[in-house]
């Protein structure tokens, strides 16, 4: 597909989207919309080192991003993604049985019904193709699906709150 077909392919998705989210808001339908991702990149990881590439045809949005100390990375979490996987409702986070049997939503689980992931990554270099971050939490080779600037007034400051479980310490993840 070539960059002008997805482009109207896109244009034609969110057309479609709009018309039906109206649709619902007008007749109190639910409507299930079916949505085509296309990735801008892969992780890689190696060792230490944690840099998303860029696939060609995407670089020119980088221009600017190395102005950023962080960036919010979201990626698709391939590994799991199978019909059984997306089905899973409940958890106990961080795959610990002692946490608290948990709904997906109020964690950050890798199974859920869209298999989107998000982490807040420092931007340690942004070279041609290459974005190099401190750490990410994904796989080597996932699937990049977008990369937005971290701006401050996005994280709240006052009245955070978390249930017992997420505080306690991380164990390493992938």
């Amino acid at each position: 597909m070539t960059r002008g077909m997805q482009q109207v392919a896109i244009a034609s998705l969110t057309a479609t989207w709009a018309v039906e989210a109206r649709a619902e808001a007008e007749t109190g339908e639910a409507l299930k919309t079916n949505f085509r991702l296309f990735p801008i990149g892969v992780v890689e990881k190696k060792g230490e080192g944690v840099r998303l590439r860029i696939f060609d045809e995407f670089v020119e949005g980088l221009l600017g991003l190395e102005g950023w100390s962080h960036v919010n990375v979201i990626y698709w979490f391939d590994r799991n993604d199978t019909p059984q996987q997306r089905r899973v409702l409940r958890v106990h986070p961080r795959g610990d049985q002692e946490n608290p049997l948990t709904g997906v939503f109020a964690c950050r689980a890798p199974v859920r019904p869209n298999l989107i992931g998000l982490s807040v990554c420092k931007i340690l270099s942004v070279q041609g193709n290459l974005v190099t971050l401190d750490d990410l939490d994904a796989f080597d080779a996932t699937p990049v699906l977008d990369l937005k600037p971290f701006i401050p007034p996005d994280a709240p400051n006052l009245d955070v709150r978390v249930p017992a479980w997420a505080r306690k310490s991380r164990p390493n993840s992938p």
